[in-house]
């Protein structure tokens, strides 16, 4: 439902977004556009994500029951906020809307604050340390490009041995 309302009815009930002209020539238009879908379509896998593996919905009231590591997850821990986040930016392209850009930026913020401040926090007393080995491995927004694993604890061997190894 916040989803909804965040990338729906706000930004077309208060910053224009059903008065937006589409000009399929217009680099702006085009970009707003991809992201709009993009984001609708990231959003659709996470909700069908959490709902299928970790048990749960969206809803506070009934909140996933599993630790959702996988899909979109297992590249960033709030893919849904992005998704949401990617939407937003794409609306405010397509609109033009000054506005927009400042309620996409403290959509953003809001958002940001209260992963750290209410959800981590929540999801490490719920799971314990398989978040933690979850956060650890994963970025909280964006990807990570090399793994934060320890020769150690890949088993004391480096990337680069291990092909060695494998190649001999």
């Amino acid at each position: 439902m916040l989803p909804g309302f965040v990338a729906g009815y706000a930004p077309w009930r208060f910053f224009g977004l059903g008065r937006a002209g589409l000009n399929l020539f217009s680099a702006a238009d085009v970009l707003g556009l991809l992201c709009v879908a993009a984001g609708i379509i990231l959003l659709a896998v996470c909700i069908v994500e959490f709902a299928r593996i970790g048990r749960g919905t969206l809803s506070p009231v009934d909140p996933p029951r599993v630790l959702v590591v996988r899909g979109l997850y297992r590249y960033v821990r709030n893919p849904m906020y992005l998704s949401v986040t990617t939407i937003v930016l794409g609306e405010a392209l397509l609109t033009r809307s000054p506005a927009l850009g400042v309620y996409w930026a403290i959509w953003f913020l809001g958002a940001n604050l209260f992963v750290i401040g209410y959800e981590e926090p929540t999801l490490r007393r719920r799971f314990g340390a398989s978040y933690n080995e979850y956060a650890r491995r994963v970025g909280r927004w964006f990807p990570r490009l090399r793994s934060r694993e320890t020769p150690k604890q890949r088993g004391g061997v480096s990337r680069r041995a291990r092909r060695t190894r494998r190649s001999r």
